[in-house]
């Protein structure tokens, strides 16, 4: 007999406390129930059911079965679910969180192709420089540069970006090019607020080993692009992701300080609620941006 039968026909006489009302929620006859219930007993050589003329409840063994009879069949549902979702058409209204500069330049061009391909779809984009939080402000899912934090969040990876140290060529000819690490503690060094690791750079020197480099001072932005607008008029050095250059670097706007360090990549990432990717929008989202960013990367943003 069907291992997950016997235990479904057992659940049932538990639930409903009788092997009448069991047979009616399943659809079959009661005879079936206990020669599903019977060969049960007999395949682990226990009794899990005290029959009696009034009532049937399960013994001491029978209730420790029944909790994880009762786990399996919930996860074989969840199975079950999750293979219909995925054959299901992609409809409804996706929820999308990504920072400003990524957002404009690179995320919403790639709602427009997907909203091309999945006509049932519509699409929230909501651009802000914050680590929005997810469930609690209803998003379905956020795209998100950098470290990510220690969270029940799920993530699949879209691709890298590169952090560059950057500034106007008029700045470091007043205040001096760095060489080292070391150097950068003598400049302006513009603060973005939203980054993971605070006040702080984390840059690595010539042999790979991580320094931490102070940042703050007369200016602090909440805003990437505003931050490399900040770098092009000559208050400081920033550091930005290479996806938001363009041609400030061959149009002499900018100027890249420290070319030689290793570089720091930063992964971009689709970020959503565990459990939720069965959902076929979310799923045919994500893929889609897989496959969108696949070809894109440090140096190759265009």
């Amino acid at each position: 007999m069907d291992r997950l039968a016997e235990m479904e026909a057992f659940v049932q006489v538990v639930d409903h406390g009788g092997f009448t009302e069991a047979a009616r929620k399943l659809g079959v006859s009661k005879s079936a129930v206990s020669k599903h219930v019977s060969a049960l007993e007999a395949r682990l050589a226990v009794r899990l059911l005290n029959r009696t003329t009034r009532r049937v409840g399960p013994t001491e063994v029978g209730l420790a079965y029944y909790d994880r009879a009762r786990a399996v069949l919930a996860q074989a549902e969840e199975a079950d679910g999750m293979v219909t979702a995925m054959q299901a058409t992609p409809t409804g209204t996706l929820r999308v969180s990504a920072p400003v500069a990524f957002g404009v330049g690179q995320v919403a061009p790639a709602v427009a192709a997907f909203l091309g391909a999945c006509p049932e779809v519509d699409v929230q984009l909501v651009l802000e420089d914050r680590f929005v939080e997810i469930v609690a402000e209803g998003y379905d899912v956020a795209v998100r540069i950098g470290t990510l934090p220690d969270s029940s969040l799920r993530a699949r990876r879209l691709a890298e970006t590169r952090g560059v140290l950057v500034a106007s060529p008029g700045y470091l000819a007043a205040a001096g090019v760095p060489r080292t690490l070391a150097d950068l503690g003598a400049h302006r060094l513009l603060h973005y607020s939203h980054l993971a690791s605070g006040n702080f750079w984390r840059l690595r020197g010539p042999s790979g080993e991580e320094r931490q480099v102070r940042v703050g001072g007369r200016l602090t932005i909440n805003n990437g692009e505003a931050l490399m607008k900040a770098a092009e008029a000559g208050l400081g050095i920033a550091m930005v992701p290479d996806f938001m250059l363009g041609d400030a670097i061959p149009a002499a706007r900018l100027a890249e300080v420290l070319p030689d360090r290793p570089a720091e990549i930063l992964g971009v990432h689709a970020v959503y609620p565990e459990g939720r990717f069965q959902q076929p929008k979310l799923r045919a989202f994500i893929d889609f941006m897989v496959e969108h960013f696949r070809r894109k990367g440090p140096g190759a943003w265009g």
